[in-house]
């Protein structure tokens, strides 16, 4: 059995190979978090609208993709819209699109979890002062909620920035990508793998870091 050896792994090779991989890996993360807290807001205030096709819609919705792995969701998309449109779309916008509307519907039961916790109270203060249903969530009930999901937000960043690898399956170039194609053109695969994880961990491990810091300051503030 032959030493691992991780002299290979140098700036130039990290610049070469993983950086690109690594800006798609972070770029994907935010623009589906702030993709999915939006589309997951509306879907959440669909849910608690009392209109029951609006409930019927977003409830079938979040439970549908709350019951499929991502994966076979990422392949759907890859596969069958180019099929549809007649065209093909990227595996970069695919994994744009895939992961947005997927993350839709965690954040949608994260934030109507956030909402439901805000006190009865408030919305009838709000309803005092002559508030409408819109302003009411708007001013009153949606700042506190999303004050108290921030943790909660962040810590679904995290397996969201996780799953990007995923994407790897449909040949877009993110983070694990560039690890795979370095450890191949170079003969190391072995421990470009080995380097991805452990770059995975110390990212992670960083952003768990600072979640629980977050999570001590909201505790202050309350």
């Amino acid at each position: 059995m032959h030493a691992l050896d991780f002299s290979f792994f140098t700036w130039d090779v990290f610049r070469a190979y993983v950086l690109t991989g690594m800006y798609f890996s972070f770029a994907l993360t935010a623009v589906a978090t702030i993709g999915g807290i939006v589309f997951g807001t509306v879907l959440a205030l669909m849910r608690l609208s009392g209109i029951k096709p609006l409930e019927l819609v977003a409830a079938t919705y979040v439970n549908g993709m709350r019951s499929i792995p991502l994966l076979m969701v990422l392949l759907w998309f890859f596969l069958l819209v180019p099929f549809i449109i007649g065209r093909p779309i990227g595996a970069e916008m695919t994994a744009v699109i895939t992961f947005i509307a997927f993350e839709a519907a965690y954040f949608s039961e994260i934030v109507r979890a956030g909402i439901q916790s805000i006190a009865r109270g408030q919305v009838y203060a709000g309803q005092a002062l002559g508030m409408t249903y819109g302003q009411n969530m708007r001013l009153v009930i949606l700042p506190q909620a999303f004050r108290n999901m921030i943790p909660v937000f962040l810590t679904q960043t995290i397996i969201l920035f996780q799953d990007t690898s995923l994407v790897y399956i449909i040949t877009a170039h993110d983070m694990l990508h560039g690890f795979t194609v370095a450890g191949n053109n170079l003969s190391h695969s072995r421990e470009a793998y080995i380097l991805a994880a452990v770059l995975y961990f110390v990212i992670c491990y960083t952003l768990s870091w600072v979640v629980k810091r977050v999570q001590q300051k909201i505790a202050i503030i309350r």
